[in-house]
C-alpha cells in the first residue's frame, strides 16, 4: 500500500508543468478570441456608457376599460425586460413608472434600434383566413391600373416541420374566385356577400373599382375601408382595426417582394397563446431564414382544424394570414392539413427572423404601448463613480500587495503571479461575453471584480499559511509543499463554494444592476478555483525545488528561524536512518 502512494506523490510532484501548460493554452485562446472577434474591450453599462432612455405609456383598449392596472404593468414590464435584457446582464433596466408608464434604459453599444423594436411591439399573434387580397395603394394613387401585378403574390408557403414536406405553393391571385361563395367557415353572415365575386370582377374588371352591393352596413363598411386604404400610410394602417377583437373581420397590410398588399381576413381561430416555443432557423431548401413554431396540444387541434378547412378552397382563400400586432407577416396558402408545427417564412434576414421568435417566445405583451418619449442618457456622473470605484481598487490592491510582500516574503511571488493570471482570465472573459451573451459591465459589477481580489488573495493565504504550519512541524520545503495541499485544498473548495453559493442565489432573486454585482463575483470565484488549482500549486510546486526555497532563504517566507521551528529539521533525522538493504 505504501508503495503506490510513493508514486502518486512522486508523480504529482514531478508533472506541475501539465497545469501550467493547460492554464497557458486556455489564455491564449481566449486572448485569440478577442482577437477574433475584433472586440478588445468589456461592453459597458448604461452607467458607463451612456445610452437611450424610452418611456412606453399605455393605452387603453376598447371593451377594457380596467386593462391598465399593477398586475398587467408588472407582468408586462417582466416580458419587455426578458425581451431586451437576456440573461439579465446586459444591462437594460426595465421599471415601472406610475400607473401607466414604463421606463426602458437601453445602454450604449447594444442593438438599440433592434431593442426599441422589441420594446415596442405587443407581439399579438393571430392566424386568420384570407378573405380577399388586392395592392396596397389604391387605386389611382401613383398606379394607373387597380389590379394588383404578378409579382404582388405573397410568395409563401405553408409546411408542416413534423414531416419536413412542403404542404402547399403559392397560387394566390387578387380576384376571388367563383367558388369563393362556398368560403363561409370563420365568417360573419354580413361578410360572406363580400367575398362573392360581384359581376364587374366576373367580367374581368377591377374588382375595387366596382364594390360588390351589400345592404348591410358594416360589411359595406368594412369594403369601403377594404378599397381606400393605403398601406404605405403607417397611421393608416396602424388606426384601420381600432377596437376590433380576435373574432371580428379585420383589414391587415403586409409586404411581400417589396410590395405592399392588403388583405380581408377572418376572424382568428389559433393566436399566440397556441405557440408553446418559436426559433429562428435556415430553412435548407432554400437557405432564407425562417421562424419555425410548435404549438401546444390544444393549439395544435386548432390549427389542424383550420388548415383542413382551408385546403379545399381555392386562390385566395386557401390561404391563412399569420398575423402579428395587426401586420401580416406572411400568408401562405393550404393544400393539405398542417399539424403540430409551423413555419413562417417570408422576406426575413437572421435579425428579423430572431426578433420574431423572440418576441413569440416570451409572449404578448397584455397591454398596447406608444413612446411616449426617448431621450439620450449620458454617462458623466457614472465616469465619475467608475474613476472613483478603480482608485479604490488600486489603493486596495497596492494594500494587499504590500501586505504580501512585507509578510510573505519570496511567496509573494506565487501570489502576485496568481492574482495576474486571474486578471487576465477575468478581462478576457468579460470582453468575451459582451457580444457572447450581451454581458454589460457596470458599477456593481466592478465592485464585484475587486471583492474578488479578496477572495483570491485569501485562498493563497490559505495555501501557504498551510506550507508553513507543516515547516514549524519539522518537515522541509518539499513535503511540505505536498502535504498541505490537500488540506488547503478542502478549505479553499468550501470558502469558494459558499461564495459561489450567495452570489448564485443573489443573481436569482435579484434583478437589474444587482445581477451585475451577483454574476461577476460568481464568475470571479469559479476562476479563483482554476487559478488556484491550475496556477498556484503547480508554480509552489515548482518554486520549492529551487535553492532560495529549499535552502530556507530569509527572503523566501519560508525560512525555518523566523517559522520559529528549532533544528535538526526531520530531513536531516531521515538522512542519518540506516539504509535498507532492499531499497539498496
Amino acid at each position: 500500500m505504501a508503495t503506490p502512494k510513493k508514486s502518486r506523490g512522486a508523480g504529482a510532484q514531478s508533472k506541475p508543468g501539465r497545469a501550467l501548460g493547460l492554464i497557458v493554452i486556455i489564455m491564449v485562446a481566449l486572448v485569440g478570441g478577442m482577437f477574433a472577434s475584433g472586440t478588445f474591450t468589456p461592453r459597458l453599462g448604461i452607467d458607463l456608457a451612456g445610452g437611450t432612455s424610452i418611456t412606453l405609456e399605455a393605452k387603453n383598449e376598447p371593451g377594457k376599460p380596467n386593462a391598465i392596472n399593477k398586475t398587467n404593468m408588472d407582468t408586462a414590464a417582466d416580458i419587455i425586460n426578458r425581451r431586451v435584457n437576456g440573461m439579465g446582464v446586459s444591462e437594460a433596466e426595465v421599471q415601472t413608472q406610475g400607473k401607466s408608464n414604463i421606463i426602458v434604459n437601453i445602454p450604449r453599444g447594444t442593438n438599440e434600434k433592434q431593442a426599441r423594436e422589441q420594446v415596442g411591439t405587443t407581439a399579438q399573434l393571430y392566424f386568420r383566413p384570407v378573405l380577399t387580397m388586392a395592392a396596397g395603394q389604391p387605386a389611382g394613387k401613383g398606379d394607373k391600373s387597380a389590379t394588383p401585378s404578378p409579382s404582388a403574390s405573397t410568395g409563401d408557403k405553408a409546411t408542416d416541420k413534423s414531416t419536413g414536406s412542403d404542404k402547399a405553393t403559392d397560387k394566390s391571385t387578387v380576384t376571388p374566385s367563383p367558388s369563393a361563395t362556398t368560403q363561409g367557415r370563420a365568417v360573419t353572415d354580413s361578410l360572406k356577400a363580400d367575398a362573392t365575386p360581384s359581376a364587374s370582377a366576373k367580367t374581368g374588371e377591377d374588382p375595387k373599382a366596382t364594390p360588390s352591393a351589400s345592404t348591410d352596413p358594416a360589411t359595406a363598411a368594412l369594403q369601403k375601408k377594404f378599397m381606400q386604404l393605403d398601406c404605405t400610410d403607417k397611421a393608416a394602417r396602424t388606426k384601420i382595426n381600432e377596437g376590433a377583437k380576435s373574432t371580428d373581420p379585420i383589414i391587415a397590410c403586409g409586404q411581400s417582394q417589396g410590395q405592399w398588399q392588403k388583405y380581408v381576413l377572418g376572424p382568428s381561430e389559433v393566436g399566440g397563446k397556441d405557440v408553446k416555443k418559436s426559433q429562428a432557423t435556415i430553412n435548407q431548401q432554400n437557405g432564407q431564414w425562417v421562424v419555425n413554431m410548435e404549438f401546444t396540444s390544444n393549439g395544435s387541434k386548432k390549427f389542424a382544424a383550420t388548415t383542413s378547412k382551408l385546403k379545399s378552397q381555392q386562390s385566395p382563400m386557401n390561404q391563412f394570414a399569420i398575423v402579428l400586432d395587426g401586420d401580416v407577416v406572411s400568408a401562405p396558402s393550404v393544400s393539405s392539413t398542417l399539424s403540430q408545427n409551423a413555419e413562417i417564412s417570408g422576406s426575413f434576414t437572421q435579425e428579423s427572423a430572431q426578433d420574431l421568435a423572440n418576441v413569440l417566445s416570451y409572449g404578448a405583451l397584455p397591454l398596447t404601448f406608444h413612446e411616449q418619449s426617448v431621450t439620450s442618457v449620458t454617462a458623466a456622473l457614472g465616469g465619475e463613480q467608475l474613476d472613483a470605484g478603480l482608485i479604490a481598487g488600486a489603493i486596495g490592491l497596492a494594500l494587499v500587495i504590500i501586505y504580501l510582500v512585507v509578510y510573505y516574503r519570496g511567496l509573494s511571488i506565487v501570489a502576485l503571479a496568481s492574482l495576474l493570471t486571474s486578471g487576465i482570465l477575468t478581462y478576457t472573459l468579460m470582453t468575451l461575453l459582451g457580444p457572447a451573451i450581451g454581458f454589460a459591465l457596470n458599477l456593481p459589477a466592478v465592485c464585484g471584480a475587486i471583492v474578488a481580489i479578496g477572495i483570491t488573495a485569501d485562498s493563497f493565504i490559505v495555501y501557504f499559511e498551510r506550507i508553513r504550519d507543516e515547516i514549524r512541524e519539522g518537515r522541509s520545503v518539499r513535503p511540505a509543499v505536498e502535504r498541505a495541499w490537500p488540506r488547503a485544498r478542502r478549505t479553499i473548495l468550501v470558502s469558494d463554494f459558499v461564495s459561489f453559493l450567495a452570489a448564485a442565489v443573489l443573481y436569482i432573486v435579484t434583478v437589474g444592476k444587482v445581477q451585475g454585482f451577483a454574476f461577476t463575483l460568481g464568475l470571479t470565484t469559479l476562476l479563483d478555483v482554476v487559478v488556484v488549482f491550475l496556477f498556484t500549486k503547480p508554480l509552489m510546486t515548482l518554486l520549492a525545488r529551487t535553492k532560495f526555497f529549499t535552502g530556507g532563504h530569509k527572503w523566501s517566507g519560508l525560512d525555518p528561524k523566523r517559522l520559529g521551528v528549532q533544528p535538526p529539521l526531520r530531513r536531516t533525522r531521515r538522512a542519518t536512518r540506516p539504509v535498507d538493504p532492499k531499497e539498496a
